[in-house]
């Protein structure tokens, strides 16, 4: 597979590290191998692993822990490239991501490309790597121009320096929350015009009991079964702006593993899915104290709502192991 390279008139001769074309493999064999690390987001891979193959520069918009950076670690993994985070907020100055001058050496020798400290947008330029900024929505307008410059030109001029090219494999990938509405700015039309947009939503419960059980490599049916349930709750509750990604099910389950081996409490070896009616009450009483602990940071409570995330937690908690398998038992 080759890589189609934005047409800005400038030549580039220098080579990736490792040509992708060199791998003999078409896209759809390469998204074969992609997939076997990337659990629930088949259409998901498909879209951005077309967009990034064809040139372009990408926005992902979606809750937190929805795999977005699953997705383009396993890309970036298997195409042999490097992956640069950077967090969007108001430190993120055009300085930091672009780089600068080790002061100590400027004292000594004066300006010139030898001292320079690449930051993380000219190391993804010159490695061909893909620079992903997560909250981008949160970084300042002057850092936003920047990015654009590089997007546009695929070229960014550093005095004192000179002019970076960018190799045919850099791509900006940005992420948003669209839920988070504080402390962000409104993307001007210009960032917009540069960019495809993805939206991604939660994983389908199946998937999320699949992330799970890979993450945690636990082989307790039950207790995913129930995790998974509990933290998909926090999401539809009436008092909460925002509920729990699936990170929250993956430590409840390595929180309420602990606490149940800390004090001798046998997990039911129960392989339905819903909750049967009578659990042992230990189990449930591990559950509870799990869900205070793996989810009551991870929710946010309406500001009109008198509740606390501990008395929604009990209640989503209640719902789960009392309310629903007592009206769903015959009777």
């Amino acid at each position: 597979m080759t890589w189609p390279t934005q047409d800005t008139g400038v030549r580039r001769e220098t080579a990736p590290a490792r040509s992708l074309g060199e791998t003999q493999l078409s896209i759809a064999e390469i998204r074969r191998r992609i997939a076997a690390s990337v659990v629930g987001r088949d259409h998901e891979l498909d879209l951005v692993l077309a967009a990034v193959a064809a040139g372009r520069d990408l926005v992902i918009e979606g809750p937190p822990g929805t795999s977005k950076s699953t997705l383009l670690g396993a890309i970036t993994a298997e195409w042999g490239i490097p992956l640069l985070f950077v967090e969007g907020n108001a430190d993120l100055t055009p300085a930091r991501i672009v780089g600068h001058h080790n002061p100590a050496r400027v004292l000594r020798e004066d300006y010139s490309e030898d001292n320079f400290v690449p930051g993380p947008l000219v190391e993804a330029m010159r490695t061909g790597g893909f620079l992903y900024v997560e909250e981008f929505n949160r970084a300042p307008e002057d850092t936003l121009n920047t990015l654009l410059t590089a997007m546009a030109e695929r070229r960014i001029a550093i005095p004192r320096v000179g002019t970076v090219h960018a190799l045919p494999t850099f791509r900006v990938v940005a992420s948003m929350n669209p839920y988070d509405n504080v402390g962000t700015t409104r993307l001007s039309t210009s960032v917009h015009d540069r960019l495809c947009r993805l939206a991604i939503g939660y994983q389908d419960a199946e998937s999320e009991r699949g992330i799970v059980a890979l993450r945690t490599e636990s082989d307790s049916i039950r207790l995913i079964a129930d995790a998974v349930a509990i933290t998909r709750a926090t999401r539809e509750h009436e008092d909460i702006t925002q509920g729990s990604s699936v990170r929250g099910a993956i430590d409840l389950t390595l929180v309420a593993q602990q606490l149940a081996d800390l004090r001798a409490v046998e997990i039911p070896q129960v392989p339905d899915i819903a909750p049967p009616r009578d659990l042992p009450q230990d189990y449930q009483a591990v559950m509870l104290d799990a869900v205070l602990v793996a989810l009551s940071g991870r929710i946010h409570v309406d500001e009109t709502s008198d509740a606390t995330p501990e008395t929604i937690l009990h209640s989503i908690w209640q719902d789960h192991f009392v309310l629903r398998p007592a009206a769903a038992a015959p009777g």
